[in-house]
This record gives structure tokens, sequence and C-alpha cells, in this order.
């Protein structure tokens, strides 16, 4: 497979100001892969950095943009054994040093020196060598490009479900319909919980249900949706477990209110930083409250996540919803556009 000097790769350079520029195609050094990008898709996380940019992505400007992506070894730095040429792939968007404080204390995800990678809206994508060492998944043939991708988000899910820790029967209360929540659904039939969602768009709801949600309850259509959620968890109780999908803090706050005494909470929406919410400390003294936040994902959960994704445990279906060229890249990042769609797989 022949490697071109040149490639299309798109670029950030300011809020809402993408580009699509042709650059040198790069060379893979020590340890290193060049792969051949098969399909990128899109995710919340890129549409919250199109419109603001992101404190943890964006190093410098023009950066690279997108993290969720697989295809083609077409090039091997020195010192690579455990990869060959032509063999398909998915990226694992970063990996952990495996020395510092929090990696010696098993959690990767919280390292410090998490080294993170960009540049999924590309032709190539070089991946540096501790990725390629710790956090580059050969997958089968039958697993199409589009579907491997999904391995990053489904690690991230993965990540909040081992920490919220279902047990089956339990009522897990879902806020949020978008590409997470697809996700979270199917998982939370793996685990043999009950999920019930609660959001604003009645279509997102919907593809939820029809993909095995308990029950799905629309915060702009219902009448009095929160006491009708609180209605269908234990009894009016509330939620065993609650999953906050947005990233709000008015749901971060509704997240709370609608646990039950000795709940679990699980922020896996991140807000703004510098966001502050009110809780009332009460509820967390008296009622056993369970709170925490979820951060991205390990090597060892990308490993499962390929594996599920693999064996058709996870499918894509309700999830991605099309397929463009790299080039119609403006038709899914709109300028101006305040919700964004379920996932894209962008093919170069």
């Amino acid at each position: 497979m022949k490697v071109s000097d040149t490639m299309q790769q798109l670029l950030w350079y300011g809020p809402e100001d993408l580009r699509l520029d042709q650059v040198a195609t790069p060379k893979p050094g020590l340890g290193e892969v060049l792969v051949k990008i098969g399909a990128a898709t899109t995710c919340g996380t890129d549409f919250k950095t199109f419109k603001r940019g992101h404190p943890r992505l964006i190093k410098k400007i023009p950066a690279p943009f997108g993290h969720e992506m697989s295809g083609t070894i077409v090039s091997l730095g020195e010192g690579v054994k455990s990869f060959k040429l032509h063999q398909r792939v998915v990226v694992g968007n970063s990996a952990p040093c495996g020395k510092c404080f929090y990696c010696q204390k098993d959690s990767p995800s919280l390292c410090e020196d998490l080294l993170f990678l960009n540049g999924a809206y590309s032709e190539y994508l070089l991946v540096p060598a501790r990725i390629v060492e710790k956090n580059l998944h050969p997958i089968p043939k039958d697993l199409d490009f589009a579907t491997a991708s999904l391995s990053e988000p489904l690690a991230c899910v993965l990540n909040a479900m081992e920490k919220i820790n279902p047990k089956p029967g339990e009522k897990l209360l879902l806020l949020g319909a978008g590409p997470m929540g697809v996700l979270f659904v199917q998982l939370a039939k793996l685990y043999g919980v009950e999920l019930i969602a609660l959001a604003r768009d009645p279509k997102k709801l919907a593809n939820l249900k029809a993909l095995g949600a308990q029950e799905v309850i629309s915060l702009s259509q219902d009448a009095n949706p929160l006491d009708k959620a609180r209605a269908l968890l234990n009894q009016g109780r509330g939620a065993d477990l609650v999953i906050e999908a947005v990233g709000l803090p008015e749901t971060w706050e509704m997240a709370v209110n609608l646990a039950r005494p000795g709940g679990k909470v699980c922020f896996y929406g991140g807000c703004a930083q510098g966001t502050q919410v009110q809780l009332d400390t009460y509820r967390l003294h008296y009622e056993e409250l369970q709170l925490f936040g979820v951060f991205h994902h390990t090597p060892r959960l990308f490993k499962k996540a390929v594996q599920l994704l693999s064996e058709g445990k996870i499918k894509a279906e309700g999830l991605v919803v099309g397929k463009i060229p790299l080039r119609d890249y403006e038709k899914v990042f709109v300028k101006g556009l305040q919700s964004h769609p379920l996932k894209y797989a962008v093919i170069p």
C-alpha cells in the first residue's frame, strides 16, 4: 500500500473554526506506526471542542482533531515487533505512563503524564510508541472500521459502569439520550439492570426505547416528568443508580435529587471548567448518597470494549446514523448549531 507524501487533515484553529489542510504525511520513528484511517466516528467531546476548545486535548493551534479511529497499518517504525504491515487495528487515543503516583495507585485514567492522541479526521495518523505499546489493538476482518472506532466511547462507558457496579435487577436512571446513552442502554442489558432514560429529545429517547430501555421520559413533552420518573423508581424512593450523561449543572443536581437513600450517582457528563452546583448536604449525610465523577478510560477497558464489539455484544445500530467523506465535515460540524446528532462515521 503506497503512502502519499502529503495528506488531508482537519485542524482546529479556534471556536467553530475547522479547516481541511494539506500537510506532510508523517513518517514513523522508533516504536511508532503509521495508520491509514479507515473510519473516524464523531463524538460529543468533538462537538464541545469544536465550539469552545478543550483544556486537555488542545495543546497548540492549529490542533489535530478527532479521537475515535481505526484503520490499517501502512508503515512500521524501527523496533515494532507486535504489529505488522496491512494489519487492521483500532487506535486507543491515550496511554498512561505506568510510573507516576496515580498509575502506581492503579488509577491510570488519572495519570500525571497521560499521553493523548488526536487526529482521527485525517488520511493518516502517526501512532506514538507508548500507544503502540499499551493501547493499539488488532481487530478481526469481519469488524468494520466504523464499529471498531466505537471502542473509545465504549471504553469510557465501561469505566462508568464498573465504578457504579450495577447488580442485576437494580433500577438505573440515565439522564441524557445522546450517543453515550445508546451504549449505556446496551450495557445495562448485559448487566441485567432496568434502565429508565430521562432527556429532552423525544426522537433520541424513542431510539433508546427501541434499543431496550424499560421506560423513557421527555423533559420537553411529558407532563411532570420528574414526578413520572420518580414513580417508576422503587415505589417513589428514587433510583438505585443514576448516571448523568449530559454535562450541565442543572442535570447534575437533578441526578442527585432522583437517587434513593443509599443510591449511587455517577457524573459521567463533564461540565465547563469552573462550574459549581448546589447539593443538599442533609441528603448526602443522612441518606448516605454516594456521588463520584468518572473520566476517560484505561487500556484494560479499551481492550474489553474491542472484545465486546468484536463478539457482537455491543452494536453500532441506533448509534452510527450515517457516513460522510472527510471533505464534507461542515455537514456535521455546523457553526451555530446548539444540539448535535448521533454519531457519523467520517471516511477519509
